[in-house]
């Protein structure tokens, strides 16, 4: 048996991305949410992972690993993500 801890239902707002480099194409999706402390989740469509992410939070080393990607990739999906992602500050993310 399972115990609830929440249930919530909203509309949202959801960007697809598809970017092409000279290493790699990327398709993303970014939903914007209130849960999660107003992030937006992140979703790789080619991997299924996801992550909250703020601009702050872009990390290429947190991204390669979360998202199973090179380096280089890594470091271009985050070029990529900073003009798409809300800068929010530590205030922001837990008040």
């Amino acid at each position: 048996m399972f115990e609830t801890l929440y249930h919530v239902s909203e509309r949202t707002q959801v960007d697809f991305i598809g970017a092409a480099s000279e290493n790699a194409r990327y398709d993303l999706a970014i939903v914007y949410t209130r849960n999660f402390f107003d992030k937006p989740i992140v979703i790789c469509l080619q991997t299924g992972k996801s992550l909250p992410l703020s601009q702050e939070d872009l990390q290429e080393d947190l991204i390669a690993r979360t998202f199973r990607l090179k380096p280089a990739e890594a470091a271009e999906i985050c070029m990529l993500l900073h003009e798409k992602l809300p800068l929010m500050s530590s205030r922001e993310q837990y008040a």
